[in-house]
């Protein structure tokens, strides 16, 4: 038996109830990219994501062939790491630290004595900006550029010709020794890029993410009991790769798409765990609505083919972690209500509400697994 989990990464459903806290009152990733583009998704439709409370846009079916709902965040932040953390049944009572002011000086001459040189910029600032801006002066120097921006990261962005893809990685793991305990980020992230001044470039496949190692979650139970956990995509990074028996390297959502299927016609007895993470990294952060409708129409077009790979008695669970409404003001992810559709034996057309917690999600695999647990969260199933 498998259970396969995709979380479209970003796709919220509206705004929550104290998402003025977040100054995101308003925001609505889904229904918004819907209306600025046009789009029609017919299979997620069929599934039943327009019978989910607060989405306007999307046709109600007379059959839906899932389950449908939508879930609250309970811990306070809006990040891929809260989110994620949530799922297996981690709710932060305090979010991750954010450093709006850039990071202060004791941990900056940490970081230049570990790394043997200086650094540039130490603020806010959007990722495609900052090397357009001081992608030049990196060249010069051969100094990381170090920025954040409203989450909880610390992120290097370094020309791959100037620094080595491996030292860079062997940067970012001392940036992540530093940041501990009252520094403590959620995440340091690796930024390759490469290019000539005024037209640098990402190297998004080459990203790498450093996070804080969880406490026990969902995942562990899973492993315990001699299941297969495989991690796609950036998963293993998120949850510092914790708890997976296999890992898989993805490069954008097209091969995500592709190699979740792969596994799903594999002899997998267990989880298999993917997040497809171009909707918010290409598209949202960006403010692109047509891109990031290209990428739910890939996604939609693709829906077919997983349900045609589910066995008699499979699960598939279609989730997001937070919102990032592309129509929405400056370049940060909304605190929104994250979806959650489900396909599997006994679940077609069952109204799952609004649900009080994203844990439902690793509740849900415990029981379907029948593995005990004992932390948060309400199964669905």
């Amino acid at each position: 038996m498998k259970v396969t989990t995709v979380v479209l990464d970003s796709v919220g459903l509206g705004y929550l109830p104290d998402a003025a806290e977040f100054n995101d009152e308003g925001a609505d990733t889904l229904d918004h990219t819907v209306l600025a583009t046009g789009i029609q998704l017919p299979h997620l439709a069929e599934l039943g994501l327009g019978h989910v409370p607060g989405v306007h846009t999307l046709p109600r079916v007379d059959r839906p062939q899932g389950a449908f709902g939508r879930m609250r965040a309970q811990s306070p932040g809006k990040d891929t790491s809260t989110g994620h953390w949530e799922f297996v049944g981690i709710i932060l009572e305090h979010p991750f630290r954010v450093f709006p002011e850039g990071f202060p000086p004791e941990v900056m001459e940490a970081f230049a004595q570990r790394i043997g040189r200086g650094w540039l910029v130490n603020r806010p600032y959007s990722g495609t900006e900052v090397i357009r801006d001081y992608g030049a002066a990196h060249l010069r120097t051969g100094q990381p550029i170090v920025y954040t921006s409203a989450d909880s990261v610390f992120q290097i962005a370094a020309h791959l010709e100037v620094v080595p893809l491996e030292t860079l990685y062997a940067w970012c793991q001392a940036a992540r020794e530093i940041l501990q305990g009252p520094y403590a980020v959620a995440r340091v992230i690796a930024r390759p890029f490469e290019g000539e001044p005024g037209g640098f470039y990402r190297r998004n496949d080459l990203r790498k993410d450093f996070a804080l190692e969880p406490p026990a979650n969902v995942l562990d139970a899973l492993v315990g009991a001699g299941l297969d956990v495989v991690g796609v995509g950036k998963i293993p990074d998120i949850y510092a790769h914790r708890g997976f028996t296999r890992e898989v390297k993805t490069k954008d959502n097209a091969d995500g798409i592709r190699k979740t299927l792969e596994l799903m016609r594999e002899d997998v007895e267990g989880l298999i765990f993917t997040n497809l993470v171009d909707f918010d990294a290409k598209y949202g952060h960006r403010r692109n609505p047509e891109g990031y409708a290209e990428a739910l129409k890939a996604f939609d077009a693709a829906l077919p083919e997983f349900l045609a790979a589910l066995g008699p008695e499979d699960y598939l669970f279609i989730v997001s972690d937070h919102g990032n409404d592309p129509t929405y003001r400056g370049t940060d992810h909304t605190r929104e209500y994250g979806l959650l559709l489900a396909v599997g034996p006994g679940l077609a057309g069952r109204d799952l509400g609004t649900r009080a917690t994203f844990a439902d999600l690793g509740a849900s695999w415990a029981r379907i697994f029948g593995v005990a647990w004992e932390g948060p969260g309400t199964p669905v199933v």
